[in-house]
């Protein structure tokens, strides 16, 4: 844990990412906020893209604790960064910018840890396999995680050779061997004790029929819509499910704790979440 800041020294975060009107970020950190009565502390959302990037961050005053990164900006602020946390650096991939005292500028991901604590908080510490549906951005932290989590197989499910090839050159670089299977495939993947979805809106529903009558564990990155129709039919059947919001809010709860060095209430922020959710 952080060393706590004085609320009176530092009291500004923010997400930044275009485009990022829809982000729940505000939404969860104003809750932790409130709940932890740090009343002087405010969060906010700014439309900035990679262009704009280096500009925003030389304008950040010094009550600036930290910023909340989403696309494009994960791997275009890592040059702007004066130093880069282990799990960033093997992801290529900072969603979380902490601004010290000092001026300098240290990024992090929490979307790894995230995915691990929201499958613990499941039962899922360890699975012998697990299957990856996508290997877009989300697919290369899914694979961190499972490299902290899973002692066996882990097959990435694709659409292209080019897609394959970064896939497994990500596993090397993590240190885990990953194979690779065509999309055309995808039904296979139902069948591991670990499925986790990274793919956009829309693209596993037609998966949704090929569930098993006893699947194990779907982790699917969504949250808008909810429940997609894979994670639905993975309900009925008496799957267990983690969904895109549980991952949203452990990232959170760490971003959270790395800013104000307070220790998150998880409880309200996933209520702040899912109550947002619900009123769209």
């Amino acid at each position: 844990m952080p060393d706590a800041r004085r609320a009176t020294d530092r009291t500004r975060a923010a997400v930044l990412g275009s485009p990022i009107a829809h982000s729940l970020s505000p939404v969860l950190h104003r809750a932790a906020y409130a709940e932890l009565g740090l009343d002087a502390w405010s969060y906010d959302r700014f439309e900035v893209d990679e262009a704009a990037l280096a500009g925003f961050l030389a304008g950040l005053g010094p009550q600036w604790a930290g910023l909340s990164l989403t696309m494009p900006l994960k791997r275009a602020v890592i040059p702007l960064l004066d130093e880069v946390s282990d799990t960033a650096a093997a992801v290529e991939a900072v969603n979380t910018v902490v601004l010290t005292e000092d001026g300098r500028r240290t990024g992090d991901n929490t979307d790894v840890p995230g995915m691990v604590a929201a499958l613990r908080e499941r039962g899922v510490e360890t699975v012998d396999s697990a299957a990856v549906l996508g290997a877009g951005a989300t697919a290369s932290s899914a694979l961190a995680a499972l490299a902290r989590i899973c002692t066996g197989e882990i097959t990435a499910y694709v659409r292209s050779a080019a897609r394959a090839a970064e896939m497994r050159q990500w596993g090397e670089r993590l240190g885990i061997e990953v194979r690779t299977a065509d999309w055309a495939d995808a039904a296979r993947a139902l069948r591991a004790p670990l499925v986790i979805a990274t793919t956009p809106a829309g693209t596993t529903d037609a998966l949704a029929a090929e569930v098993p009558e006893r699947p194990a564990t779907l982790f699917d990155v969504l949250y808008e819509p909810w429940p997609t129709a894979l994670a639905a039919r993975w309900s009925a059947h008496g799957g267990a499910v983690v969904s895109g919001l549980d991952l949203l809010v452990h990232q959170a709860v760490l971003q959270v704790e790395r800013m104000t060095g307070r220790s998150a209430p998880l409880a309200a922020m996933r209520r702040a979440g899912e109550g947002a959710l619900a009123a769209r």
